[in-house]
């Protein structure tokens, strides 16, 4: 049994959902471990963001989202409004802001004290419903998916862009 774990690096834009197409990511991942058969796993550690499994679209918005996605956008926004006040959900609570304010890098979470910097719990919600992580088959040393399916990680959180990361494990003979 073989097993290959690599992580990788994602750039979030911070101003609307981020979608990113990593299935080159994870093909060269099984082919990099040498698994024949076996599984790949595809986790984000962020709770604001989310793997899925989905067609790809071909037709994009003028901001680059492809039409399944802004579609997936407009569903979920239809359930989970935007965070655009801090009447819009309980989270985050006087106890959370408190907290967050109290750590060494309170500024990187909450630049100049604007507290409004934490309005992510459509995020938060949006990712646990799609769930943080994927797993696929390796069939004969392949991705075993579809030719129209491809594997996605997405940022739901708008508050501002930063570094992700994304954890691939193959595992298998």
């Amino acid at each position: 049994m073989k097993m290959f774990k690599e992580k990788i690096e994602l750039k979030s834009k911070g101003s609307i959902p981020t979608y990113i197409d990593i299935t080159k990511e994870v093909r060269k991942a099984i082919e990099d471990s040498e698994v024949e058969n076996g599984i790949v796993t595809v986790v984000s550690p962020h709770t604001t963001c989310a793997v899925f499994y989905e067609e790809y679209a071909h037709d994009e918005n003028e901001e680059g989202v492809e039409s399944l996605q802004q579609d997936l956008n407009n569903a979920l926004e239809k359930i989970i409004p935007y965070h655009t006040s801090a009447d819009t959900f309980i989270y985050p609570g006087e106890e959370h802001y408190q907290a967050v304010e109290s750590w060494p890098n309170a500024d990187e979470y909450l630049p100049n004290g604007d507290r409004s910097a934490l309005w992510n719990g459509d995020a938060h919600l949006k990712a646990t419903i799609i769930g943080s992580s994927e797993s696929f088959d390796v069939e004969k040393g392949n991705l075993g998916v579809g030719s129209t399916g491809y594997i996605y990680f997405v940022d739901f959180d708008t508050t501002r862009s930063r570094t992700r990361k994304c954890s691939i494990t193959v595992i298998g003979e």
